[in-house]
């Protein structure tokens, strides 16, 4: 791989990024291993992101890269429509233990945009495989973030994410976000006040009629967002309601899964079970690229007792691809062998309170935790909204740590293989960086 320089960089059009910002000071990551990145120059960076949320097991994990290896140099494609290849269904058996069979089936995609778009393209099919066709209506949450397809878009509530390209689809409303700065700021875990929000379900029923909604998609932590905590017993409200109103609860797990929370899933943490989960990122552990919809039985048996036949006219080319599925099998036991789940557990409270540690500090108006996961929200600069957390982000990377901001919010979500000394040096590092922020 090339460690130099590109010689031009005006040819790539950078997703989610300022290119005329970037392109005129460029932060180029050249190698990582373990717990940070080695920049262009050869210094060291901290990763307290886990890469876009997605690398739980650490950075070049052995097994992970030689079983990749390996497949490539045995089985580099193979087509998973009318065909397949042994590894795609070993990895859904073991998806299945996982979950502690929690869920039924698997169906693989690309992405988190790609495995939300499907969950609600299944949601919509299975209620007309049912002789239930009226519900076509969608419910997404403000706030939310469920990717880039115009499915996922159209649910998710993030307003620059969707102001630039037109209605989007028909027939879809939104249930209010959940955060409360008035009531809720520092909290540690589920903050206390606002699990009622829950009931504006009903408020959406009422002026739809049950009858036309197929499902609601929330994240249990929005992420993407700024690190939004569910209220005490939110959860649990909504999937009452869904299960009362014939509603498909569909949790987007992209950010929470493989054990962003301390526990596999946000589904084993909050103890609340949707119907379908869509997930990514950390299923690969971000070393190739590859989502999956976990879905319960009933919902995959009602597409079976179709006439004989393609029973769901949906996938991918790279549904399954053979290096993606080395990728996650190699993960998965990673996460067992070396106790990945057990040491963010350990580090926790640890985590929680270097976080916490930063309150007083200026601009810090609130800090949310939960598992290995903060939020660190700045007041804003009069008319430039965004502008002080991204000023924190780059002095950040010159400072060897790397942050994700989101507006005026600071998102961490380091990988899980951390120890204490890497809490340390983030924490430390990031509190010389808020103290010097204008």
């Amino acid at each position: 791989m090339n460690e130099s320089r590109p010689e031009s960089m005006s040819s790539f059009w950078m997703p989610f990024t300022n290119n005329r910002d970037f392109k005129a000071h460029p932060r180029l990551l050249v190698s990582a291993q373990g717990m940070y990145y080695k920049d262009v120059d050869g210094n060291a960076v901290l990763d307290g992101t886990a890469g876009l949320w997605c690398v739980p097991c650490g950075h070049a994990q052995p097994k992970i890269v030689a079983a990749v290896s390996e497949m490539v140099g045995q089985l580099d494609f193979a087509p998973t429509f009318q065909m397949g290849h042994p590894a795609a269904f070993d990895l859904a058996e073991r998806l299945m233990d996982y979950t502690n069979h929690k869920f039924g089936h698997v169906f693989y995609t690309n992405s988190g945009s790609e495995a939300v778009d499907t969950a609600l393209k299944i949601a919509l099919a299975y209620h007309k495989a049912r002789g239930d066709a009226g519900r076509t209506r969608l419910i997404g949450r403000e706030r939310g973030y469920h990717g880039v397809g115009f499915g996922g878009l159209s649910v998710g509530g993030i307003g620059p994410n969707r102001k630039a390209f037109g209605p989007l689809l028909p027939g879809v409303d939104h249930l209010p976000h959940t955060h409360n700065l008035g009531k809720n700021a520092f909290s540690r875990g589920e903050p206390e006040h606002g699990a009622e929000l829950a009931d504006e379900l009903e408020r959406i029923v009422a002026l739809h009629d049950a009858s036309t909604i197929a499902a609601v998609i929330v994240e249990p932590v929005a992420g993407s967002t700024g690190v939004l905590i569910p209220p005490q017993g939110y959860l649990k409200r909504l999937r009452e309601l869904c299960t009362k109103h014939g509603i498909l609860l569909i949790f987007d797990e992209v950010i929470t899964g493989f054990g962003r929370l301390t526990t596999p899933f946000a589904v084993d943490y909050f103890d609340v079970e949707p119907d379908m989960m869509t997930t990514a990122k950390g299923l690969t552990n971000g070393t190739v690229p590859m989502g999956a919809v976990f879905s319960k039985k009933f919902i995959h048996d009602a597409f079976m007792e179709a006439p004989a036949g393609i029973e769901l006219f949906h996938g991918y080319t790279y549904s399954g691809h053979p290096l993606a599925c080395a990728a996650s099998i190699a993960t998965l036991e990673v996460f067992k062998e070396q106790g990945i789940l057990e040491n963010a557990k350990s580090l926790q409270p640890y985590w929680e309170d270097a976080v916490h540690s930063l309150r007083g500090l200026p601009h810090v108006i609130d800090i949310r935790t939960i598992g290995l996961v903060a939020g660190i929200e700045l007041e804003s600069i009069l008319g430039k909204p965004g502008a002080r957390a991204f000023a924190a982000f780059k002095q950040a990377f010159a400072d060897g740590i790397l942050i994700r901001t989101t507006g005026d919010i600071i998102a961490l979500s380091p990988p899980l293989v951390l120890e204490k000394k890497h809490i340390d040096e983030l924490f430390g590092k990031l509190a010389a960086v808020l103290k010097n922020l204008d």
